[in-house]
């Protein structure tokens, strides 16, 4: 434990103790700065030089008096012993590990040259530059560089007051206190925000995931639906291909022999699609009795639907005809869902669906009105979208969704066929 305790401080205080690392402006969208004119906004950023540069100027002011008395008495010796005092403030813009440790020589020089006139080991100018090199390195670096500058200050008094000590009027122990509190305070703040950037961090994967499991459990919900679909016509061609050999007289053997490659094939279609299906249903999922829903189920979901208290009116253009199982199912999802939605985020509203029966697929449009305020929205995942789109896209259509002018929300879909071959058109 020795020897890691030995090589954190050597790498927070001794390695590249002097590299330049600047002190990047200051970020200037806070709730504060926003409220500076746009003019001086720009100058905001550097705030904190500024703030550093004014201390250090007032401790070159107070190493002036420390000493040798005031400007006007002995001005070079003033600014020597002030300039001692604030250059370490100074270089903790550039250098901050490198400021801390100038700041531990200057106090010991100044140590020496006072005379002892007044507090000591740490005079006024000294006792200011130290705190603020301590607070901005503290600030640039974090919790553990803070515990060895406080333990390297408690040695640093120790060590004056056995070797120097001259019976002058002692600061260690204030020294001390005022730092503990200072850094105290920095390091809670450093931990306050490294923890707040980590839920954040946490809440931005977990959402990440949860939008992830929400759109493979509803292709899982797809796959399952689709599986009755395509099963019914796998069946329906394994069953026409083996019966079709016996309603012709004398077939060649050549058509009875592709007959059986068509069963062949669509039976062992159908138990690939089953054993993927058994990949992707949970352990507690029940095949459905009833045949999956089509458009001609249609009014009675808008039943139901206006039961809930749900004002709804249909509307079908184009010529009706039948379409892909397939299709009619993902519009009657899509369908479903989004008048779920208006019942959950638009309480109280109107709705309408619409229904287009065009030349090249299937047009679903769903809109509902502002809710009345009667009755307060409930606050959902806000996956139902994200299944829409997928059925859509699984069926290569198009799909838009989003506010009205009205303030309502509205949902176009439109999904294409190809045209069915001649003899199953008949």
């Amino acid at each position: 434990m020795a020897s890691g305790l030995l090589r954190a401080l050597r790498r927070d205080l001794f390695t590249d103790a002097f590299a330049y690392r600047p002190l990047p402006p200051m970020r200037t969208d806070g709730a504060l700065a926003r409220r500076l004119p746009e003019q001086i906004r720009p100058m905001a950023a550097h705030a904190p030089h500024a703030a550093v540069g004014l201390v250090a100027f007032v401790v070159v002011v107070l190493g002036g008096m420390d000493g040798w008395g005031f400007w006007f008495s002995a001005p070079l010796p003033s600014l020597f012993l002030g300039l001692i005092a604030g250059i370490p403030v100074l270089m903790t813009l550039m250098r901050p590990i490198g400021a801390f440790w100038t700041v531990v020589a200057s106090t010991s020089v100044l140590a020496v040259l006072d005379p002892g006139y007044m507090t000591w080991p740490w005079t006024p100018s000294s006792f200011l530059a130290y705190l603020t090199v301590l607070a901005v390195v503290a600030i640039r670096t974090g919790p553990r560089v803070s515990a060895w500058m406080w333990v390297i200050t408690v040695g640093l008094g120790a060590v004056m007051v056995t070797v120097l000590g001259r019976g002058q009027p002692l600061n260690v122990f204030n020294m001390v206190v005022v730092s503990a509190f200072v850094l105290l305070a920095i390091s809670v703040r450093h931990i306050r925000v490294e923890a707040e950037q980590e839920v954040t961090a946490q809440q931005e994967v977990t959402a990440v995931e949860r939008d992830r499991r929400t759109l493979l459990e509803e292709r899982t919900t797809i796959a399952r639906e689709l599986h009755d679909v395509v099963a019914h016509h796998m069946s329906v061609v394994a069953i026409q291909a083996e019966a079709a050999p016996y309603r012709v007289k004398n077939p060649p053997p050549e058509l009875e022999a592709a007959f059986v490659t068509i069963r062949e094939n669509a039976v062992a279609a159908l138990t690939e699609l089953r054993r993927v299906l058994g990949v992707v249903r949970s352990a507690d999922y029940e095949a459905p009795d009833a045949p999956q829903p089509t458009l001609a189920a249609l009014d009675g979901l808008l039943a139901n639907v206006r039961e809930a208290g749900l004002s709804v009116e249909k509307t079908v253009t184009g010529a009706v005809r039948e379409l892909p199982q397939g299709v009619e199912l993902s519009a009657y999802r899509i369908i479903q869902e989004a008048l779920s939605n208006t019942l959950r985020h638009a309480p109280g509203a109107r709705a309408g669906v619409e229904v287009s029966y065009v030349l090249g697929g299937l047009g679903v449009r769903v809109v509902n009105d502002p809710p009345t305020g009667e009755v307060r929205p409930s606050t959902g995942a806000g996956h139902g979208i994200t299944g829409m789109r997928e059925r859509v896209a699984m069926l290569e259509g198009e799909m838009t969704a989003g506010e009205t002018s009205g303030g309502g929300y509205e949902v176009a879909v439109f999904i294409p066929v190809r045209n069915l071959p001649a003899e199953d058109a008949a």
